[in-house]
């Protein structure tokens, strides 16, 4: 009697496909899901729930295709569980089962105890500076660093300083990135604007770093544990913008950032209140339209001699209503600090707008400016000059530069009149002009910063380029609160490859392709010589 077949068992091999598939499926997303726990791949919350219904569904994908397989093939699968290979299949399951047991079990514990990684760069680019390790060490309670970057901006360099701020800090340091256009609430929260700021957080106090560096990291941190009370004051009364107003022509966004540094900001009238308080760490002088008067100038320069510091932005005279009256903070500028503010408007051939003055380089060496790669813009500014001789005990540094294409121009009647402005060597000044000046006094301590523009801080300019970076920098370094700790940059070392010659070119090509393949023939044929002729 023939033996019956079962007829669907030809469909069995349906199952089979399927559970391969659904295998290979499984192994990726356990991949992807060991990615995340390492830390190597860190998905959003919508990208996290696919993976997990993913994983989910492509076992019971390989629990069906078994079923499928063993219902339209059951003496296969008969065969298949009772047989001799399903014993060393068996073995072999168990075996692979237990290694990849020990491979999890070790990497839990490896997530869990985590073991400071080997710097084996031989620059040591990845090994935190002493002045980190001590600032980490002197931490009080938990700091949480938020890192707003949109996805495309890279995180590589970011991450990997924050990874080993982390594993230094014993605890105390840990960090999250943010993409602030999928969580604007955030960024509303923390008053982040620019793409790539990153805030530091200790219980209520936060503190928004210049820039993703060991050293600003550092400092930032330094500044919100500091406990000093740290104001600065914006001067009113000579017609300057609010720093209350929702207008694009006030420091709103200027005062916001501040206070987002830790910083109180009021506003002072020196002229009615006839002192400048105990409390101010920094004045604010920007887009006065009129002159201050000499009683003003005299406060401020006592404040100045006993420690203070101003930063001051100044506009052309050609939108004030100074005239050609005399400017006493101007003169004094000019006399005690070296600095003469030019009666100019700078045009500018390199911008779509003339009028619109365009760094072409920074100060690499200043606080200020040593970070900012980013131009800076000013609208209606004018050049200063800085003394070759300096006042005694005083230190200048020009911060901003135009490119050769600017000039100064005198002629502000002949704009006025809406002349076409030209340069003339005779009258105005040549490029490159300098647009912002700094000066320190080493036997005082007091500190000025002066720009030949006022707009650029506005909330028309505050946001665009690094006119709000240089604005708030200003501030800090007049504080004396930037490098409160200094941090020399590491200078990764230049490897160079040096192409071989001709000659070890054909050397290696000899050796490559004809001598070592050819000994490896040979070997082989005498080999099969000689087992011919044993044979």
């Amino acid at each position: 009697m023939a033996k019956k077949t079962n007829k669907t068992a030809r469909y069995a091999p349906v199952g089979m496909v399927i559970t391969l598939l659904a295998s290979i499926a499984t192994f990726l997303l356990i991949l992807v899901k060991g990615a995340v726990a390492i830390k190597a791949y860190t998905p959003d919350p919508a990208q996290t729930n696919i993976i997990n219904i993913g994983l989910i569904v492509s076992i019971l994908a390989i629990v069906l295709g078994l079923a499928i397989y063993a219902i339209l093939a059951p003496e296969k699968a008969t065969r298949f569980i009772t047989g001799r290979q399903a014993r060393y299949g068996s073995n072999t399951l168990i075996m692979s089962l237990a290694f990849l047991g020990i491979l999890l079990v070790a990497n839990t514990l490896a997530i869990k105890n985590p073991v400071k990684p080997l710097d084996m760069t031989e620059d040591k680019q990845n090994t935190l500076a002493p002045e980190t390790i001590q600032a980490l060490a002197t931490l009080p309670e938990k700091v949480t660093a938020l890192a707003f970057y949109t996805q495309q901006n890279p995180t590589d360099t970011a991450r990997q300083l924050l990874s080993n701020l982390k594993s230094d800090s014993n605890g105390k340091f840990d960090f999250k990135f943010v993409d602030p256009n999928t969580d604007p609430v955030s960024a509303r929260q923390y008053s982040v604007t620019r793409d790539g700021t990153i805030v530091l957080t200790m219980g209520d106090k936060k503190e928004i770093a210049a820039s993703a560096s060991e050293s600003d990291l550092v400092n930032s941190m330094i500044r919100l544990i500091s406990p000093e009370q740290r104001t600065v004051y914006f001067i009113t009364g000579h017609g300057e913008p609010d720093i209350n107003a929702t207008d694009n022509k006030g420091y709103a966004r200027a005062r916001q950032t501040l206070e987002s540094k830790n910083y109180t900001v009021k506003t002072l009238n020196l002229a009615a209140e006839n002192k400048i308080p105990a409390d101010a760490k920094v004045i604010v002088i920007a887009g006065s339209l009129n002159p201050l008067l000499d009683q003003e100038v005299s406060l401020l320069k006592a404040y100045v001699n006993k420690g203070g510091s101003l930063v001051i932005l100044e506009t052309p005279t050609l939108f004030t209503n100074a005239g050609t009256n005399p400017d006493p903070l101007i003169n004094y500028l000019t006399s005690d600090w070296g600095i003469t503010l030019n009666n100019d408007l700078v045009i500018d051939n390199t911008s779509n707008q003339p009028i619109y003055a365009i760094s072409a380089s920074y100060n690499n060496t200043h606080p200020i400016t040593q970070r900012l790669t980013a131009v800076t813009v000013m609208p209606q500014a004018r050049s200063l000059s800085l003394n070759k001789t300096a006042p005694q005990n005083v230190t200048l540094t020009g911060l901003i530069l135009t490119s050769q294409q600017a000039w100064g121009e005198t002629d502000l009647a002949g704009i006025k009149n809406n002349n076409q402005p030209g340069f003339d060597a005779a009258t105005d000044f040549a490029g490159p002009l300098t647009l912002a000046a700094s000066g320190e006094n080493a036997t005082t301590s007091g500190r000025v910063v002066v720009f030949g523009n006022s707009i650029f801080a506005t909330d028309q300019g505050f946001d665009a380029y690094a006119n709000g970076d240089i604005f708030t920098n200003s501030v800090d370094w007049a504080a004396k609160q930037a490098n409160l700790v200094n941090i020399t940059a590491r200078q990764a070392i230049t490897r160079t490859f040096n192409l071989p010659s001709q000659g070890q070119v054909l050397i290696i090509l000899l050796l490559s392709v004809i001598i070592i393949p050819g000994l490896v023939i040979a070997a082989g044929i005498s080999t099969w010589v000689a087992r011919r002729r044993q044979g």
